[in-house]
């Protein structure tokens, strides 16, 4: 061994034990419970100084599972944002329509509104639920071709589908274009399905 290879390792040994005192430092700092002046031991005084001898092949091995641990965790909040989107797509499609259904159900209550006006609310009511029915009926139908997670939009004739899939297949577009145009009473051209 020569000289420069001691005093790499030596420093490499004053960063390591810095660091664990350091770490050792701030996690009884951190603490969340009240500690008396006199509740710690003089062996775990003494303790707080004493360094270990690391392995680089520990210190290589600890950062691959900290890059492995992160990967794993950053895939998990893009899978939880995807749920929070499909979750609060649905629930604001269901708000809307039941907006839509509350404001019909008033003009249907109000004694200045005529019976056409009446009858024409009456008939919006009749399509929301059966438009929600048909949305429900085809998310499920969806589901149980091996999507995980589907929500539908209707805008007139067009209806969109948003799937949750990395990749869409050409034979799993077609089979739910199938159960929209099916279920739905709509056109192949006016389904537009995209995946998130």
């Amino acid at each position: 061994m020569n000289l420069k290879s001691i005093n790499r390792n030596q420093i490499v040994l004053f960063v390591v034990a810095l660091m664990l005192i350091t770490a050792g430092y701030l996690n009884y700092s951190m603490q969340a419970t009240e500690v008396s002046g006199n509740a710690i031991s003089e062996n775990e005084v003494a303790a707080i100084g004493d360094a270990k001898l690391v392995s680089s092949n520990n210190l290589i091995a600890n950062e691959i599972n900290s890059n492995v641990i992160t990967k794993e965790t950053s895939a998990e909040v893009k899978n939880e944002d995807n749920d929070d989107y499909f979750a609060s797509s649905r629930l604001g499609r269901n708000t809307m329509y039941s907006q839509m259904i509350e404001s019909y159900q008033n003009l249907l209550e109000n004694n200045n509104v005529g019976e056409e006006q009446k009858t024409i609310a009456t008939q919006e009511i009749t399509n929301i639920n059966n438009i929600q029915n048909s949305i429900m009926i085809c998310e499920n139908l969806i589901k149980t071709k091996g999507i995980e997670d589907v929500v539908i939009f209707v805008n007139d004739k067009s209806i969109s589908v948003i799937v949750k899939a990395e990749k869409l297949e050409n034979d799993t577009i077609a089979q739910i274009q199938n159960i929209i145009a099916r279920e739905m009473d709509a056109e192949i051209e006016n389904i537009h399905i995209s995946n998130k």
